[in-house]
């Protein structure tokens, strides 16, 4: 779910724009199987919290407040979707937290606007990201060109706020150029397929030194990661299902934390509290480690797929969230 969201919003500049009323906001949710006890609204571009409801004791949450007009993100204490919200709006929604994006419904003013988003993201969570992605330059062109003008067409609704089809299109295009730029990326990492990969010897969870040369015989799939980094979290489960599936095999499962070295002890928690498996080591130097400058990383979580003779098959290998890691898995491993 949202696999590729977080690619896209990264490069979405600050589109929150002008305006504010008078009337402030009113905001009612009714949430079955909630998650916690508190709903906050949070800024879409710096992730920052603007506000934050607490539950009341007939189980609901609301609210008035003042808000820039623009889009939010709505966090539950596990999932988000986003929002668009405007002084005078009066937006009521109702969800099922454990069915978090099929269940949600908006009624009352700002709702036709919130509900767009609600769908899109649901159509969204469809397209095949990772076939974009995998494709050449020609392929890629065609495909981003195409999703481009699907996502324009369906902002020809008359019923929307005319400021949120405004803003809606500029996220388009931010949009499109952050895939765009991810690609690139992707394409020039992929140049280093079938080369031998860097090394690194780095601190081991379990105590000592771990260096790539250690598992030479074995395929090595690694996860470049950080106890901050929201997308990184959200592939764990996954990653935690791959082990599982290729337990035995001649795979091992390599996590590197790029946390500050400030934030060693709250890595270490981070894998004890959430029972993560595989290789766990910490970079000696976060962003600056040699590791992550020889592999050009500039976004987590980055995913390398290595051969058993030390040389990169996936420069950028796909996520465990995808469909196509196991594919290329089962290839090489059955």
């Amino acid at each position: 779910m949202k696999k590729l969201f977080f690619i896209a919003i990264a490069f979405v500049c600050a589109v929150n724009a002008i305006g504010q009323t008078k009337a402030d906001l009113s905001f009612k949710a009714e949430i079955a199987n909630r998650n916690t006890d508190a709903i906050s609204f949070l800024d879409r571009n710096t992730g920052k919290e603007v506000k934050k409801i607490l539950v009341g004791k007939d189980g609901i949450f609301k609210d008035s407040f003042s808000v820039e007009e623009g889009f939010y993100m709505l966090f539950d204490g596990k999932e988000y979707t986003q929002l668009f919200l405007k002084n005078g709006y009066d937006l009521k929604l109702k969800m099922d937290a454990q069915k978090f994006d099929e269940s949600i419904v908006y009624s009352g003013k700002g709702a036709v606007e919130n509900n767009f988003l609600a769908k899109n993201a649901m159509e969204d969570a469809k397209y095949d990201y990772d076939s974009l992605l995998a494709s050449n330059e020609e392929g890629f062109a065609k495909l981003i060109g195409e999703k481009k003008t699907a996502d324009l067409l369906k902002l020809n609704n008359t019923k929307l706020d005319s400021k949120f089809v405004e803003l809606q299109k500029i996220s388009i295009e931010r949009s499109v150029e952050g895939l765009t730029k991810y690609h690139q990326k992707g394409l020039e990492a992929n140049k280093m397929n079938g080369t031998l990969s860097p090394s690194f010897e780095y601190d081991n969870y379990k105590g000592g030194k771990t260096k790539l040369e250690d598992f030479r015989g074995k395929y090595v799939y690694i996860d470049v990661w950080a106890t901050w980094c929201g997308p990184c979290r959200t592939e764990i489960p996954f990653l935690k299902k791959m082990e599982e599936k290729y337990h035995g095999k001649n795979i091992v499962f390599l996590s590197m934390s790029i946390d500050k070295l400030k934030d060693i002890e709250k890595w270490k928690t981070m894998i004890k509290e959430k029972e993560l498996g595989g290789v766990q080591v910490f970079a000696d130097n976060d962003w600056n480690s040699q590791f992550v400058k020889d592999f050009n990383i500039t976004g987590i979580p980055r995913f390398i797929l290595i051969d058993p003779n030390g040389k990169i098959v996936k420069a950028d290998a796909p996520r465990p969230s995808s469909a196509n890691i196991q594919v290329e898995l089962d290839a090489l491993l059955n």
